[in-house]
């Protein structure tokens, strides 16, 4: 099934340098970018994309963290895109990730885990409204799905 996910690369991701590399990833993959932009988060809009998580003891850290620097926000298209995102993106711990994912290969810790996917369909609607409106999300054909 043909579906669109939410994805952030985080500011350690945009700091290090890897936004190019993560998402070469996600297309190699066959996954296609219908929306992409580099936002700086203000407080209000990182406690709701994290609000699943108020009240957590890590809650005003993240939200710290992630306000801190610039990220780049996508939206992604593809056959099981949510889960082909998560696979890609690892466990949320680097060290329980596995190697070639993108925590495995470039995460430093818990906090600075580089990206964030959704985790259901509901999410991602949720997520893919707080980033983008509904014109900035493209459809188009790639050249490449009739081999993929």
């Amino acid at each position: 099934m043909v579906e669109r996910t939410f994805v952030m690369l985080k500011p350690d991701g945009v700091q290090r340098g890897l936004v190019g590399e993560i998402i070469s990833r996600l297309e190699r993959k066959g996954l296609k970018i219908v929306a992409l932009k580099m936002i700086h988060l203000d407080r209000a809009l990182a406690e709701r994309q994290y609000e699943v998580h108020r009240g957590k003891h890590f809650f005003n850290e993240l939200v710290e963290f992630v306000t801190s620097s610039p990220v780049v926000a996508l939206v992604v298209e593809g056959e099981e895109a949510i889960k082909v995102v998560r696979k890609l993106m690892g466990a949320t711990n680097p060290f329980e990730a596995e190697p070639g994912s993108i925590r495995g290969d470039f995460g430093l810790d818990l906090t600075k885990n580089l990206i964030h996917g959704s985790d259901s369909a509901e999410t991602a609607k949720r997520e893919i409204a707080l980033f983008f409106r509904e014109e900035e999300l493209l459809d188009y054909d790639l050249s490449s799905e009739a081999w993929m």
